[in-house]
């Protein structure tokens, strides 16, 4: 069989050998997930349901449909103060991503990004023929402005931020929002803001500060699987430059077509929907296991999203992992989001049982 250099580059994701182990544990209790644990809420589904009753099952425009764009460059605008002239609706953050990169990335261009990250970040970018270029924010995992200009070279294309953090949980503080948009600019290089969990934010979150507010070429990334629960649907969206998104409209027409129709209308309907109660109730899940935790293991308390990074007695959590699945505990090593393996990554998207269930467990391995 002839395969592609590009797919030979490509290790598989070390979460899939923790899934294979783990699916040979019975009833495990299951802190690894990276979705919510709560479903669509009723009026959202009942939105999409309607539209298929309806016959609205076809194909949509490229960029997405008229309304839903509007709808969310208004809410950006008005609501975020983002400084975006266009948006593209797009199969997930992941799909907005890779379009993105698509269309700006040439073979060789560099993109930094902070470590620990998103394992796909990594892949994407490489699949193009591009470098990414890693910045250690170990211990407290935030951006040290001379790590960050350290990085950046004559190859530079972009800087990837994600905030809140999948896998520390921790959020962009204002000065470094501001470092960051400071240091682009000044070397006239682009940002993307991947902000999928923006609503998950559980201290000051009435102080956030976006990236795309503060510099006009920014590419910031968003979507509805997250604060809605609509991973399943497969909907983001991207919003920037116009010129930049209207080459993403034309590259989508060749890379994804369209994207799910129903899931738009109901999308315009989920941003009417007010999600407050949810995330109060993730922050505390984010309390329970911190508490749980903090004298057991060096971890930083997370700000946002719904992931907890400690480190591990001995500093190897590939191993960790593999004792804990012993105890039938499912986390994820650190190693899958990091050149470190220090760290692992535990997940509150749970019942309060299997948190309560798991913080037992991970008090007796340390």
């Amino acid at each position: 069989m002839q395969l592609s250099e590009r797919v030979r580059s490509v290790r598989p994701s070390g979460v899939r050998k923790i899934f294979d182990m783990a699916r040979k544990v019975k009833d495990p209790i299951d802190l690894s997930i990276g979705e919510p644990d709560f479903d669509i809420p009723e009026p959202i589904k009942e939105e999409g349901i309607s539209w298929i009753r309806a016959g609205f099952n076809k194909y949509t425009p490229s960029g997405g449909i008229p309304e839903l764009r509007e709808t969310l460059l208004h809410h950006l605008r008005k609501d975020k103060g983002i400084k975006c002239h266009d948006v593209i609706i797009t199969p997930g953050v992941t799909g907005g991503l890779l379009l993105a990169l698509m269309v700006t990335l040439n073979p060789l261009d560099e993109v930094i990004i902070p470590d620990p990250y998103f394992v796909l970040y990594e892949y994407q970018i490489m699949l193009l023929g591009a470098r990414p270029v890693f910045v250690d924010t170990y211990p407290d995992f935030t951006i040290k402005e001379e790590r960050l200009r350290a990085a950046i070279t004559d190859r530079t294309k972009a800087i990837l931020i994600n905030s809140p953090n999948n896998p520390t949980g921790m959020v962009l503080s204002k000065e470094e929002s501001e470092m960051i948009a400071k240091v682009a600019r000044e070397k006239n290089i682009l940002l993307f803001s991947d902000d999928i969990y923006d609503r998950f934010m559980y201290d000051g979150e009435d102080k956030r500060v976006y990236l795309g507010s503060l510099y006009e070429n920014t590419l910031t990334f968003g979507g509805f699987s997250k604060t809605w629960g609509m991973t399943g649907w497969r909907l983001g969206y991207v919003a920037g430059p116009a010129e930049i998104i209207q080459c993403m409209v034309t590259m989508q027409q060749y890379v994804f077509s369209s994207v799910n129709s129903f899931a738009q209308k109901a999308a315009i309907k989920a941003l009417q929907y007010d999600t407050k109660d949810l995330i109060d109730n993730y922050r505390k899940k984010r309390d329970l296991i911190y508490e749980g935790i903090k004298d057991k293991y060096n971890v930083i308390k997370p700000k946002g999203a719904y992931f907890i990074f400690p480190e591990v007695p001995g500093g190897d959590g590939d191993r960790f992992v593999e004792k804990a699945l012993k105890k039938k505990l499912f986390i994820i090593p650190g190693s899958v989001f990091s050149y470190k393996k220090t760290n692992v990554r535990i997940s509150f998207a749970a019942s309060e049982e299997n948190i309560i269930k798991g913080i037992e467990i991970l008090r007796k391995l340390a």
